[in-house]
């Protein structure tokens, strides 16, 4: 879907244009579906205007009947809102984005919605502008709701003291805000909200005041800034092969948490009910150690695969063999 576009009541997409009337430009918005469009002489968004907002240009490039033509700034009828409204949120994030091939590009756009989270969230150093703006409309980050002060902060929550002129009559005049602390998403990511003000900071309305899962100072991180050498290395990264260094890995530029939930239900049989015990029969200790005494892994434990995290007996019946 792409950016500023909407449905409307007859479920399609329409997408805006402002009105250009006898070649000035006004700031008159209409929507127009892929349909209506193609009937009306469109310019671009970066068409040039003067200073009383009229087309400078002797011919305009402009769209009509679903091909680009050059037409007479009188003839123009609607022009683009902004050039980014022809793409989707995911590809405005690309740079210079006008210079890729365009199967590169579609992979690009696609790829970002495969990003996981990275432990240490990097923005990038070069952006397109819809970083912040994507952050902060994705829910992921806490923009506050009326300006104040900041008079307490911890890991789990922020406290403000809000203006006088931003304070209801009546009311506490306080604003708190709570932190979301290692939650599993439900693709098993880990989200957690870190604080980005300080005791006695002056914070203003629509301010971000906190991180959350990839994003870097208020803006968007789904990757990492590495420097990237375009060379042959002994044959090692032949064809699409690359090579990195252990410095990479060794401070954990794209490790992730994930965060599992594991079930185990303990049932009524006919033989009777499985019960949940730390009480294994013909287990070691050594694989129990992770247990407390109710037979679950208790909290903090660290565990690899094959460790035992409940443990649960089911009653079984006697076989009587026959020769």
């Amino acid at each position: 879907m792409a950016i500023y576009s909407r449905v409307n009541d007859y479920g399609f997409l329409e997408t805006p244009y402002r009105q250009v009337v006898n070649g000035k430009a006004t700031n008159k918005i209409k929507y127009l579906s892929a349909i209506d469009e193609s009937n009306f002489i469109i310019a671009q968004a970066n068409s040039r205007l003067n200073s009383k907002n009229q087309l400078e240009d002797e011919l305009i490039s402009a769209r009509y009947k679903n091909e680009f033509t050059l037409m007479p700034p009188d003839t123009i009828e609607y022009m683009d809102v902004s050039p980014k409204q022809i793409v989707s949120i995911a590809a405005s994030l690309i740079p210079f984005l006008e210079h890729d091939d365009a199967n590169r590009a579609l992979m690009g756009s696609n790829m970002q919605r495969q990003a996981v989270p990275t432990l240490l969230a990097d923005k990038p150093l070069v952006g397109t502008g819809m970083e912040r703006i994507v952050a902060t409309d994705s829910g992921v980050t806490i923009v506050a709701k009326r300006g104040g002060t900041v008079d307490s902060v911890d890991a789990s929550r922020i406290v403000f003291a809000v203006n006088d002129d931003e304070a209801t009559t009546g009311e506490s005049g306080v604003d708190i805000y709570n932190l979301t602390k290692y939650t599993r998403s439900n693709q098993n990511t880990c989200i957690n909200q870190r604080p980005l003000v300080a005791v006695g900071d002056i914070i203003s309305k629509g301010d971000v005041i906190s991180d959350g899962a990839s994003t870097s100072l208020g803006e968007l991180a789904i990757g990492q800034n590495l420097l990237v050498a375009f060379m042959p290395w002994n044959g090692f990264n032949f064809e699409d092969s690359i090579l990195i260094s252990e410095r990479v890995v060794q401070e954990d530029r794209f490790t992730t948490i994930h965060i599992e939930e594991l079930q185990c239900i303990a049932r009524d049989t006919k033989l009777g009910s499985e019960e949940i015990t730390a009480d294994i029969p013909n287990v070691g200790d050594n694989a129990l150690r992770k247990l407390d005494e109710s037979g679950i892994a208790y909290i903090g434990a660290e565990v690899v695969g094959g460790d035992i995290l409940v443990g649960k007996i089911t009653p079984k019946g006697e076989t009587q063999f026959k020769a």
